[in-house]
């Protein structure tokens, strides 16, 4: 049975569909502001839980050249700012033990990214926190195998957490999601979230950067919803052609109202049939 719990004024299981929203990185705080206000009142509008997710550092870039973040310390400041003015509970990631203590004190959910999955020691200390943490299945694991990732975090002491698909990797540059895995992982007791456009990444798809095809993320988003997930994880932007991150997989902020609309019917389809997740 699927432990469900709170995170601020968003639900994971229980029945609830829960909205992951925002842009891949801080770009500043007058743009992350803007877009935890425009993503949240989206989720508000189609009668959805919503948290903020955007990452003061993308650590796993492509390129030497390509754009991080604004760090750490003004990161933070920014989400601290957001879960003020705009009364969302905010998502970041952790990418080294160091920052883990610093980012707990804003943060309500810690994040592992994919290629960090299987690192026992961040896995740890960022589960002594008392935050909830989301944890990326790797694009090299199978979903069995996320059942390990599940065993350490709660070894460790944490009783909110989230695991996520993002897709695995399917030859070079691309990425497949096996729709098998989100019953396969709810079985391990623990909220399941589709990360829609992550999984659409090419990664190195454009030599110096990753690569994209958000024109799949509804089709794919609605499948995941389908199968019965507890959260959909979605970067969001108002001009993905200018993102300096990620932006040829991120959903346009004008396609999101709609989609969200398509995801809670279906997730009130599935409930309302009674069919198993």
């Amino acid at each position: 049975m699927t432990k469900s719990f709170q995170v601020g004024s968003a639900t994971f299981g229980d029945g609830r569909l829960t909205i992951i929203a925002g842009p891949c990185v801080i770009e500043s705080e007058e743009h992350a502001t803007m877009m935890a206000r425009e993503c949240a009142q989206r989720v508000r509008d189609a009668g959805l839980d919503f948290v903020f997710k955007s990452s003061f550092d993308k650590a796993n870039r492509s390129s030497v050249k390509s754009f991080r973040g604004l760090g750490m310390d003004a990161g933070l400041q920014i989400l601290k700012s957001i879960k003020k003015e705009i009364g969302v509970p905010v998502l970041t990631d952790v990418h080294e033990i160091s920052q883990v203590a610093q980012v707990a004190e804003v943060a309500d959910v810690l994040q592992i990214p994919a290629f960090l999955c299987r690192q026992t020691d961040l896995i740890i200390e960022a589960a002594r926190t008392g935050r909830a943490v989301n944890i990326k299945k790797g694009q090299f694991l199978a979903p069995e195998d996320a059942k390990n990732i599940v065993e350490k975090a709660q070894a460790a002491g944490c009783d909110r957490l989230l695991l996520t698909e993002r897709g695995v990797s399917f030859g070079y540059n691309n990425l497949v999601v096996d729709m098998k895995s989100f019953p396969i992982m709810r079985q391990f007791g623990v909220p399941v979230v589709f990360d829609v456009t992550h999984s659409l990444q090419l990664p190195g798809g454009l030599g110096h950067a990753t690569g994209g095809l958000s024109q799949y993320v509804e089709p794919l988003a609605r499948a995941g919803v389908a199968c019965g997930v507890d959260a959909v994880f979605m970067e969001v932007h108002d001009a993905p052609e200018h993102a300096p991150s990620d932006g040829p997989n991120m959903l346009p902020l004008a396609r999101m109202g709609a989609l969200l609309e398509n995801l809670r019917d279906i997730h009130a389809l599935i409930n309302r049939a009674g069919i198993e997740k």
